[in-house]
């Protein structure tokens, strides 16, 4: 087997698959390494977790999206560890793989913050795996309470960003829409959803006016808000708050926030925010010349020294650039500092209730029309045309018929089973 590439790449989220395509694209010799056979469409997780949309919506095959990109191989393996001085990989098989460069896209992990009891009780959204497993965890829930009519239903969704809201908002609807049509009215009745942040509004980045519309629709379809006041310790049956108050619940979701891997962690490189790498203007570790980090394992600035938030067309953009300065070195050319094309916030709130401040210049829409932008955005993002299309039958099945994409989660009930 020949170990030595042209370019490594680790990591198939969105900063690694956009590198591989236009590098593949040029006939540049690739080897995307990454533990999941596909890529996932990391936005749409909360629609898996409350089925919304099925798990074939927003996952699609590696070796799909680069069939046609002959120089491009795809490898499923756990990078274990890299070299940076040696450019190179090793996984968990004991293989190591070299390149002439090397580009660190390994995503990131969740950050509990030392919160007591957060690790072991609490389920994190970030993979398809993640999402499956808290849709699991739900709908055992309400089989059981179902069976119970003592027995109430609590989630606690901590964190107010985007994944936090757009969580919270989809489990309030799934109650107020889908639990009395599949279940019963009394069942509904006994659910409750709690969104808790220790910032004192929700969606912190975007306007006020955006904030105060997220607000006044998670309170109309139910949504218990407790804002401004940080989780202390998450316990099998809910979590205690920062003012010694404490919330019941069987589930409590962790939308609290992301940090980098154990691999970026101990790969040697000077950590910034998170442990991510503040990379320079160019996309590279700091003196590791021919290293790429990128994604959620990267702190990247723009043109004007303003780091970047963590969201996929920041990663999706800097995959590309980087592709195009790995192309410049391979040539002989120049480096190009990343300009990043800011398009702006878009968070789904609910049902025809969405929220985009669209561009540079943040042109602010609520309610149905910036659902309807929401929606287009997010079917334009998607990889494939498979996707695409069961993306928009759910959603159009969903929104309308208010019927979700699946509600038969597979396994049996087992009170032993341990949480993430």
């Amino acid at each position: 087997m020949d170990d030595t590439y042209q370019v490594i790449i680790a990591g198939a989220g969105f900063a690694g698959v956009a590198a591989a395509r236009k590098l593949g694209r040029k006939g540049v010799r690739v080897l995307l390494i990454d533990s999941n056979n596909y890529h996932q469409f990391q936005p749409l997780l909360y629609q898996v977790a409350t089925s919304q949309i099925g798990v074939s919506a927003i996952a699609r095959p590696l070796r799909s999206v680069f069939r046609r990109l002959k120089t491009v191989r795809v490898v499923t393996a756990h990078v274990e560890t890299v070299d940076v001085a040696a450019k190179s990989v090793t996984t968990s098989d004991g293989d190591t793989f070299r390149g002439e460069s090397l580009v660190l896209a390994l995503g990131a992990v969740p950050n509990f913050f030392n919160t007591p009891g957060a690790e072991e009780h609490a389920y994190p959204l970030y993979s398809v795996t993640d999402a499956t497993k808290l849709g699991t965890g739900l709908t055992r829930l309400l089989d059981e309470a179902d069976k119970n009519p003592e027995a109430d239903v609590d989630v606690v969704v901590v964190g107010g960003g985007p994944t936090g809201v757009e969580t919270a908002g989809a489990m309030a609807e799934n109650v107020k829409y889908v639990v009395g049509k599949y279940f019963s009215k009394d069942l509904a009745s006994r659910c409750r959803v709690h969104l808790v942040d220790m910032v004192p509004t929700v969606l912190a980045a975007f306007s006020e006016k955006s904030q105060k519309y997220a607000t006044a629709h998670l309170t109309k379809v139910g949504v218990q808000l407790h804002m401004g006041v940080g989780v202390t310790d998450v316990r099998p049956d809910g979590v205690t708050l920062a003012d010694g108050s404490r919330i019941p619940a069987q589930i409590v979701v962790w939308a609290g926030g992301l940090k980098a891997g154990a691999v970026v962690a101990n790969s040697g490189l000077p950590l910034g925010r998170g442990g991510r790498v503040d990379v320079l203007p160019d996309l590279t570790a700091p003196n590791a010349s021919g290293v790429y980090v990128l994604g959620d394992a990267a702190n990247i600035t723009d043109s004007k020294g303003t780091k970047l938030p963590q969201l996929g067309s920041v990663a999706q953009q800097a995959g590309k650039w980087a592709a195009g300065n790995i192309l410049a070195d391979l040539t002989g050319g120049t480096r190009r500092p990343f300009d990043y094309v800011d398009k702006g916030y878009m968070a789904m709130v609910g049902r025809g209730a969405a929220v985009a401040e669209i561009g540079r210049q943040r042109i602010q829409l609520q309610g149905p029309f910036a659902f309807v932008s929401w929606l287009l955005v997010h079917l334009a993002l998607l990889s494939g045309t498979q996707q695409k299309v069961r993306a928009l039958f759910s959603w159009l099945n969903g929104y309308l018929l208010h019927s979700p994409a699946q509600v038969v989660v597979s396994g049996p009930v087992d009170r032993k089973e341990p949480k993430p």
